[in-house]
């Protein structure tokens, strides 16, 4: 499956003005790759993922990483291809930005400047391994 890059940072940057991470990522990767899932039922789903999960930052997962591990799954339909992704998924991000956990990235919330650019960078990535 091949997503349109340009779409799915377009999405994300629009996503992030009023959305968090993990409901961006999550939005913007299922509606690119056209998953049957209203927007509704998508911001349910990753809400309580926001924040490093349920705004604990300093504790919690990253949201872009959170939201395309959901995005993974509802893409596709084999097991171990989704458990192969998404360890790749969690791979790459740790060595792009030396941890996963929200908090490292954003100082415990305060700074949110790289928020967009790690929903796109691993956006991208769950991308990459889609096209392969």
């Amino acid at each position: 499956m091949k997503l349109d890059k340009k779409i799915l940072e377009e999405k994300i940057r629009e996503y992030r003005e009023f959305k968090s991470c993990s409901e961006s990522t999550l939005m913007a990767l299922c509606e690119t790759a056209n998953v049957d899932i209203t927007q509704a039922e998508m911001v349910k789903l990753a809400c309580g993922f926001a924040g490093g999960m349920g705004g604990t930052f300093d504790e919690g997962t990253c949201g872009a990483v959170t939201g395309a591990l959901m995005a993974n799954g509802l893409i596709l339909d084999d097991p171990s291809e989704i458990k192969a992704n998404a360890k790749e998924i969690f791979n790459a991000f740790k060595a792009e930005y030396g941890s996963v956990c929200c908090g490292t990235i954003t100082n415990n919330g305060e700074d949110k400047s790289p928020c967009v650019d790690c929903c796109v960078f691993i956006a991208n990535k769950l991308a990459d391994l889609l096209d392969k």
